[in-house]
């Protein structure tokens, strides 16, 4: 199993400073960002695409420090419904990259188009218990399949796996919707990255999860989420983000023109450190689960909790899952 961590929460530090720290923490594989809601700071796009000689010395920069390159991630919106939206594009070349490098995984989401034809702004329509909504829901899913087909079919000309993110806000955001996905493309190179967080607070159990997909899940994320006492008052559906403006604290473009919201002050749930929602023995029975499925499954730490700093989240997830891993 490779324990690593994912470079968006370094974006500050070279790539060299940024797979220095990721060592030092005992870790041994490296998730790179390829695009998407974020820009590949860590990844000489122009480089790759033209010379083999900088492909192997970019892949050296890994390979020196004891670390293994082990999936792109291009996190984005590839259904927006806008034409000019970058983030379908930018699928298409993590996909060219992946393959350039040997890279097997490219992480990324399903994507949410619009409700209807004709319409610039996407829309999640989770709970479809009133016709219209299935009406919204067939529209999407019209959208989605004949566009996943084609992903699906890079993929496999590549020889490239890409693990979905089931994140909240696109149309497969559970495993449910994430089997219909699979079912509809005839899927060979289309499968599951399993996030636990997302699934987290919406009562789903990822080691259950895991075993209800087995050899789908290609790609592991290490992110925990707290469950906190608003929850019992609001549930779990939060509804209380806000706008950032441009140069507000907080603020963080993520392509398109579109930017980040601001976190609710009393949220239902955060995320945070891996151990700090659920302990040690937890995230022990989920490197189990991954291990059986795959024996060399990565799994890349996600820092996003905002109540500690950039290093000290890294050092304790890092930490927690090494332990975990120990107590298999």
């Amino acid at each position: 199993m490779y324990l690593g961590a994912y470079n968006a929460c370094l974006a500050d530090k070279s790539l060299g400073e940024a797979l220095d720290l990721i060592a030092g923490l005992g870790l041994t594989s490296v998730e790179i960002n390829s695009g998407g809601f974020l820009p590949p700071i860590h990844l000489p796009v122009k480089e790759i695409r033209e010379s083999e000689d900088a492909r192997q010395q970019y892949l050296g920069e890994f390979s020196s420090r004891g670390l293994t390159l082990t999936a792109l991630n291009c996190n984005g919106n590839p259904l927006h419904p806008r034409a000019d939206f970058p983030h379908s594009r930018d699928l298409h070349d993590s996909i060219e990259l992946a393959a350039l490098l040997g890279v097997k995984r490219v992480v990324t989401m399903s994507g949410t188009p619009g409700s209807e034809p004709n319409t610039s702004v996407p829309v999640w329509n989770p709970l479809p218990w009133w016709s219209p909504f299935l009406d919204i829901q067939d529209h999407q899913w019209s959208v989605a399949v004949p566009y996943w087909k084609d992903i699906q079919a890079r993929a496999a000309d590549a020889d490239v796996k890409i693990a979905i993110e089931m994140h909240p806000g696109n149309i497969v955001f559970n495993p449910r919707t994430l089997h219909r996905l699979v079912a509809e493309i005839n899927a060979t190179h289309v499968g599951a990255e399993m996030d636990p967080s997302h699934l987290f607070w919406q009562g789903i159990d990822p080691v259950l999860a895991v075993a209800d997909f087995g050899e789908l899940v290609y790609n592991a994320a290490a992110k925990d989420t707290r469950i906190n006492e608003a929850a019992k008052v609001n549930g779990v559906i939060d509804d209380s983000f806000s706008r950032v403006a441009p140069g507000e604290p907080g603020y963080l473009p993520l392509g398109g023109g579109t930017s980040l919201s601001g976190w609710p002050a009393s949220s239902s749930w955060d995320f945070v450190a891996v151990g700090r929602g659920h302990d040690t023995a937890y995230w022990t029975e989920f490197l189990r689960a991954l291990q059986r499925v795959d024996p060399d499954m990565p799994v890349n730490i996600e820092h996003e909790d905002q109540e500690l700093d950039q290093l000290e989240g890294l050092r304790f997830a890092a930490q927690t899952l090494i332990d975990a891993e120990k107590a298999i």
